[in-house]
């Protein structure tokens, strides 16, 4: 795979598939994650663009890492590129949160600020 998950975007697979199992059944959960995780494969073979994350919304100005978001139904995929030439999906939040404040708590729990 060309794609890792952090453990923030793996526990946010993780709610989508309960809330989907729970609210519309497994066959509907395994397709929605399926779909995810061939966005994600297109958005790591660059068949999908991406969306460069504002400096200003959540990373500091002076850091240089550089955060890249993708829309995949009503969740959005933010991604780094890592140093082995794959990507890191450090957060799948869904498009009704307050992005915001959920990608600063998530990107504090990977030590974003801390590379």
């Amino acid at each position: 795979m060309k794609y890792r998950f952090f453990k923030t975007a793996d526990a946010a697979q993780d709610e989508i598939w309960d809330y989907t199992c729970d609210k519309w059944g497994e066959d509907q959960a395994k397709k929605y994650i399926n779909g995810l995780h061939k966005h994600i494969a297109e958005l790591a073979d660059k068949k999908k663009p991406w969306k460069p994350l504002p400096q200003k919304l959540v990373v500091p100005s002076d850091l240089e890492t550089k955060v890249y978001f993708s829309q995949y139904e009503s969740h959005y995929i933010f991604f780094r590129k890592l140093s082995d030439d794959k990507i890191g999906i450090m957060s799948i939040l869904h498009e009704k949160m307050d992005m915001p404040v959920r990608l600063l708590h998530d990107f504090n729990k990977i030590k974003l600020y801390n590379k």
